[in-house]
């Protein structure tokens, strides 16, 4: 069968195959289950296949590589425009199909196994983190509905642990002193599993040379730092530091016309998560900039004196992931000035 390039919209139960060959003329057009997807390719001569880069879209990317096919991975976002019809099954497979012909079109590199596993690390701790905060928030919402309220962080959240344990406390009913104290023991086994995660982050951390020399970098721990290593793996990926803090979503929207350049917020698009953290990692150093001296120290001072506290922290976070990307793509060190 002449088949040169395949489309493949992949699925729980069931994969949508589109396949052409040389001439463009479809050749393949089947739906098979995912016991029989890969006994389906497997007898393929190598072809040029199209995926969109989304859930377990890495581990299939891997398994037809080891078949001997070209895999490329798409964003979704980039497919989507070339779906001719109503969006489908076989319309997202052809939609694949055409655009992973494309000159234009931007692929994302398919991770590793470690690659996965060390995203799953952050993914699991990110998850709990917001699982504890939920519980927080509603611990925090019911005492307020007594009338009793703390201080934030975890000095007011001691406090309200301490008013719930004691027996003699009256302001809150002794029926909901058991539910509180649910959500409390809940808090506490979140606390114990985060910080069961942040003692393995430390650990990849500093056996791994890379992110050694990243947690030079002042506002960069083992969070950023794992982070970062598991996924600019491919030096070739991004052309500069900019190009990486664009990924990030770091960099400014433009929405410009006629020759007039509008600029506005930063797009926010990419790794959510690891902006996130390159944010929380600036917003510390502005914090602690005011009365210190030194080339980074002098930049940011002179930001404050120009900008808000909230756009200093975002540009500092640009520059972060600007340093970042030069120090894991070409193996140098952090030099302070």
């Amino acid at each position: 069968m002449d088949i040169r390039i395949i489309g493949i919209d992949i699925a729980k139960r069931y994969f949508q195959v589109h396949g052409v060959n040389t001439a463009g003329a479809v050749v393949l057009r089947r739906k098979v289950t995912r016991d029989g997807f890969l006994k389906l390719v497997k007898d393929l001569p190598p072809c040029l296949i199209g995926l969109e880069a989304g859930s377990g879209a890495h581990h299939w990317a891997r398994q037809l590589s080891e078949l001997g096919h070209e895999v490329r991975l798409m964003p979704p976002q980039f497919v989507r425009p070339y779906v001719k019809t109503n969006k489908n099954d076989a319309a997202d497979a052809e939609a694949c199909c055409e655009a992973v012909q494309r000159p234009g079109m931007r692929f994302v590199p398919p991770k590793t196994v470690e690659q996965q596993a060390a995203s799953a690390l952050h993914r699991v701790r990110d998850h709990l983190v917001r699982q504890r905060t939920g519980t927080i928030n509603a611990l925090r919402g019911h005492m307020a509905e007594f009338g009793i309220v703390a201080p934030l962080l975890r000095t007011g959240l001691k406090e309200l642990f301490g008013r719930v344990m004691d027996e003699d406390d009256a302001g809150i009913p002794v029926d909901l002193k058991p539910l509180l104290r649910m959500l409390i023991e809940e808090i506490q086994a979140v606390d114990t599993r985060i910080a069961e995660l942040d003692r393995r982050m430390k650990q990849a951390a500093r056996a791994s040379e890379a992110c050694r020399r990243l947690t030079k970098v002042p506002g960069v721990g083992p969070l950023i730092a794992t982070a970062v290593v598991a996924a600019v793996t491919d030096k070739q990926r991004f052309t500069s530091g900019r190009h990486f803090a664009a990924w990030i979503g770091l960099t400014p929207k433009q929405h410009s016309s006629g020759g007039k350049e509008r600029l506005l917020g930063i797009s926010k698009r990419g790794d959510a998560y690891m902006r996130r953290q390159l944010v929380n990692g600036a917003r510390s150093l502005v914090r602690i900039a005011p009365g210190r001296t030194g080339h980074l120290w002098d930049w940011i001072n002179a930001l404050l004196n120009r900008r808000s506290f909230d756009v200093v922290t975002v540009a500092v976070a640009n520059k972060l992931a600007r340093i970042v990307w030069a120090i894991q793509a070409r193996g140098t060190r952090w030099q302070p000035v």
